[in-house]
């Protein structure tokens, strides 16, 4: 009844149709009509009517096909592009399904034909709008549907900054433990004071140069540091010995490899230093100990702290000796390639300029050298490798270090 329409107009009324025709009695008419129910606006070319849509918002636009200018067609597809929520019904005088199939094909939701049936003009307005607001609340739906995936994002992102803190403090004082270990050591034998730290950064020097992957350079770190952690279980009497070891002592003395290897044996973080703690003493020639491992068959680790081992010894002071050149180092080490050494190490040693190994022993004195040995992107794989056996998943962060 009466009471009925007058509700929907109260509705329709917030909705806003642009009628656009180069006719004015067209104009009129459908204006006229429409405006009953709807809040109606006309423009008599499509440049009008894109002034209207840009100052306006428009529901449902009624376009003529065949007007002056620009076509209804290419208004269509302009619509289609910058105002993806309006609909839009193309009206023609030609009563062709090819220009139907046409309309539709570039955006139209309708098609009509003059002269009008107006009460068919009435149904295809409310189908388009009923169309149109489906529209318009499936991109509300999208639009609170990004804001919550927008304020979730925030919350994990801020978690997840907390959790890299953390993971890096662990980091940080997994590494104090380990140089802790490797201080006690030398605290026994003063002969060998910052011989560790020494070995780690000539090790990390070399494992860089031949692009050691980030997870096998903690591992190098993590051996060279506790390379000799197994002398803790050598006595006194052997390990600090002035004079020549007898045989007994020398198998005492090799027993280090099988104490350092017991002593880390099930800590999960240090699997990556066995290589280095097992394999320190082959020799690639196969006359080492304590398996006579040769080549390949010792780990790359190995091979490497092995040269950067004998580096620092030629390079360091002893009781018995003076530290000698590096160029003396130099002359050594290419020496004993292919028989203590890998070539392939060797020829990585010997193409870091001496300048940069004297710089490298420097730091690696300095006290704050600690913070110096492994990067922000091995730092990054460290905690990556953590969050996958985690199962956490998501962006990180990673608060800046002394590199």
């Amino acid at each position: 009844g009466p009471q009925a329409k007058g509700a929907r107009m109260s509705t329709n009324k917030k909705i806003s149709i642009l009628i656009i025709d180069d006719e004015e009695p067209i104009r009129r008419l459908l204006a006229m009509y429409l405006s009953e129910e709807y809040t109606c606006l006309t423009a008599a070319s499509a440049d009008e009517a894109t002034e209207l849509l840009a100052s306006g918002s428009f529901g449902l636009v009624i376009t003529d096909i065949a007007m002056p200018g620009t076509s209804g067609i290419e208004l269509s597809q302009y619509i289609r592009q910058a105002y993806p929520e309006t609909v839009v019904i193309m009206v023609s005088g030609m009563n062709d399904i090819k220009y139907a199939v046409d309309a539709m094909r570039h955006g139209a939701f309708d098609y009509l034909t003059k002269p009008f049936d107006l009460s068919q003009v009435l149904m295809a307005v409310d189908r388009a709008l009923r169309y149109q607001a489906l529209i318009a609340q499936k991109r509300s739906y999208e639009q609170s549907l990004e804001e919550a995936v927008r304020l979730k994002t925030v919350e994990l992102r801020s978690l997840n900054s907390d959790l890299n803190q953390m993971l890096e403090a662990l980091y940080q004082n997994y590494r104090a433990t380990l140089r802790a270990l490797a201080g006690a050591l030398e605290a026994r034998d003063v002969e060998t004071a910052g011989h560790s730290d020494r070995v780690v950064a000539y090790s990390l020097r070399l494992g860089r140069e031949l692009g050691l992957a980030h997870k096998d350079l903690i591992g190098l770190e993590q051996g060279a540091l506790l390379h000799d952690i197994g002398k803790i279980g050598i006595p006194d009497s052997v390990l600090l010995k002035r004079g020549a070891l007898n045989e007994k002592e020398w198998e005492e003395m090799r027993e280090h490899i099988t104490h350092g290897l017991r002593i880390i044996h099930g800590i999960d973080f240090l699997k990556g230093a066995a290589p280095v703690v097992g394999e320190h003493h082959e020799k690639y020639d196969g006359s080492g100990y304590p398996l006579g491992l040769r080549a390949e068959m010792i780990h790359i680790n190995a091979r490497i702290f092995a040269v950067a081992d004998a580096f620092d010894a030629i390079t360091s002071d002893r009781p018995y000796r003076r530290a000698a050149s590096y160029e003396h180092a130099r002359l050594e080490i290419a020496a004993n390639s292919r028989k203590h050494f890998d070539p392939t190490v060797v020829n990585a040693f010997l193409n870091v300029p001496e300048s940069e190994w004297r710089e490298i022993r420097k730091s690696a004195e300095s006290e704050d050298y600690s913070e110096q040995m492994i990067d922000k992107h091995e730092l990054r794989s460290f905690i990556v490798s953590i969050k996958r056996n985690s199962g956490f998943t998501g962006p990180l962060v990673i608060s800046p270090l002394v590199v």
